[in-house]
């Protein structure tokens, strides 16, 4: 069936109703997915926004944020993938269930897990360290790299917001009166006749909403616990000690910052890149067009590392903030549940027979995508763990849960 790019109905065109109506399979399913849809109600936009004042930055960034004719079907929204309710990632099952998303064409589903938007401020500008890492930037490759590059992606790309031009994402820009009365205040009276100017002016934007808090409120159990405003359980004061321990886990090797285990602000991210032998979602590429046995390259096919060979497969540690609640996990999306990454990586330390069984699929588990480059030196740092340290880790990545988020804990 031919999808149109008639505006859909102006009922569906208030920020806290648009993000869920994007066209996610054809005609024939669109009210099916929009009842579902409008079941999720999102965090409402600030009263600046929701009032269209747009006098700053972030106020215009966030309408912009929300807005699904952006997209070349006018269905598909930045929110739409990173949705405010549920961590900046995209809840909306396909055919690959959560793995990857669905584009704004009805029909492509990419190869790689939708990363959270949360906390992604912090990340820094991709570049490599004195120490030969390569370190920060955007997606799981790091090939934007800063905020604003990432945000000038998707609505170009055919497989997600689609897009032809950036001449025509500023053409849809035009188009609201709103838009061009904050931009001739924001960024100058003439801004909107030079394509170039005007789509940097909306990546600016989307990036200056990006930064604010509420993208990273650092208001996690975890959080109030370092303040003194909570008491971790037991089995969570057990998960810190072992996440934080060189002796007992290799967790805080990858997924700290900070130097003191335990500090305000920590992302659990040093944001550099690593091979830890993840295997090929087959599910995933049974369903999204992509050869079966492909190799996902990673950081290696990152235009600004050159084709490296040593690079490939490594992908970009990511922030453990919310972590509990934005699964499926790895850069593929290939395990469902937040015990199973744990059970991977104790796969490395232990010889016992059933630890080297995934458990959602009941055989050993699946070949690295990429064998070569594993970080074995982290990998198998550690010592086995049992059932109970296990679930204590688990238990304590839980407490990285943003407050608004804690309710869904125990349905997630």
């Amino acid at each position: 069936m031919t999808v149109s790019s008639e505006k859909p109905p102006a009922k569906y065109r208030s920020a806290s109703e648009m993000i869920e109506k994007r066209l996610r399979m054809n005609y024939a399913a669109m009210v099916v997915i929009a009842a579902a849809s409008l079941a999720l109600a999102l965090v409402a936009p600030s009263p600046e926004a929701a009032a269209g004042e747009l006098s700053t930055l972030e106020a215009l960034g966030e309408a912009l944020f929300f807005d699904v004719d952006l997209s070349e079907n006018r269905t598909q929204s930045c929110a739409s993938c990173h949705n405010p309710d549920h961590g900046f990632v995209d809840p909306l099952e396909t055919k690959a269930g959560r793995a990857a998303s669905l584009g704004d064409d009805g029909r492509s589903i990419g190869d790689r897990n939708t990363p959270t938007a949360a906390y992604a401020r912090f990340s820094p500008v991709f570049a490599k360290g004195t120490d030969g890492k390569w370190r920060g930037g955007q997606f799981h490759d790091g090939r934007a790299a800063t905020l604003e590059e990432q945000a000038g992606g998707p609505p170009l790309n055919p497989s997600e917001m689609g897009m032809p031009s950036k001449a025509a994402v500023v053409e849809r820009l035009k188009e609201k009166p709103g838009y061009v009365t904050a931009y001739e205040r924001l960024f100058g009276a003439n801004v909107l006749a030079d394509t170039d100017a005007a789509y940097d002016a909306m990546t600016r934007a989307l990036a200056a909403f990006e930064r604010t808090d509420r993208f990273a409120p650092f208001d996690s159990k975890y959080d109030r616990h370092l303040r003194g405003e909570a008491t971790l359980t037991e089995q969570e004061e057990l998960g810190r000690v072992l996440f934080f321990s060189k002796q007992f886990t290799n967790c805080s090797l990858c997924h700290r910052l900070k130097e003191a285990g335990g500090a305000e602000g920590e992302t659990f991210t040093d944001h550099t890149f690593h091979n830890i032998g993840v295997p090929e979602n087959r599910a995933l590429r049974a369903v999204n067009g992509v050869a079966k046995g492909t190799r996902d390259r990673g950081l290696a096919a990152n235009p600004a590392v050159g084709g490296d060979r040593r690079q490939e497969g490594k992908f970009k540690v990511p922030t453990l903030r919310n972590v509990a609640v934005t699964g499926p996990y790895m850069h593929n999306g290939v395990f469902k549940d937040l015990r199973t990454v744990v059970l991977f990586y104790n796969k490395y330390n232990s010889k016992n027979p059933a630890r080297q069984i995934d458990p959602e699929t009941g055989v050993p588990w699946g070949r690295p995508e990429i064998a070569a480059n594993l970080s074995l030196t982290e990998l198998e740092s550690g010592p086995a763990l049992d059932d109970r340290r296990i679930d204590a880790l688990v238990a304590f990545l839980e407490t990285l849960t943003d407050r608004r988020y804690e309710d869904r804990l125990s349905r997630k």
